[in-house]
């Protein structure tokens, strides 16, 4: 039996990942290994957003803070806070702040491995990997 796990936030090691995105890891394999999910917070910047993608796992994203459009393949959706999606895996989308204000976003993976393909080149790479940015 594995024992509970208490992670602050202000001792994560932020993920910088270009254009002014920040990423905060929090259930990762590296600070819980054994957990069956990833979890973390993403921040964007007025007018940021991630390129179109999709991962090899299902993912639930919350909006904490701002005004987000999600894209989802063919859809286009603008999104408050406390609304939440859920992206079976290998469906293309991205997450845009077009509020503002920054956007916060909350996501949860379906797995301890997550990688991220990017739709416009077909790249995969590994989630929070220096190949891994926004721009």
């Amino acid at each position: 039996m594995s024992a509970p796990t208490v992670l602050q936030a202000r001792d994560v090691q932020p993920f910088q990942r270009g254009d002014g995105v920040i990423t905060t890891p929090l259930i990762t394999p590296e600070s819980r290994p054994g957990a069956a999910f990833t979890t973390g917070l993403t921040s964007f910047p007025v007018g940021r957003a991630a390129p179109m993608h999709s991962h090899n796992c299902d993912e639930q994203v919350t909006i904490l803070e701002g005004q987000a459009e999600v894209v989802l393949e063919d859809r286009r959706l603008l999104l408050g806070p406390m609304d939440t999606t859920y992206i079976p895996a290998n469906h293309s989308h991205c997450f845009n702040n077009v509020g503002e204000g920054r956007l916060v976003i909350l996501w949860i993976y379906a797995s301890d491995h997550v990688t991220r393909t990017f739709s416009a080149t077909g790249q995969t790479v590994e989630h929070l990997s220096q190949g891994d940015k926004v721009n």
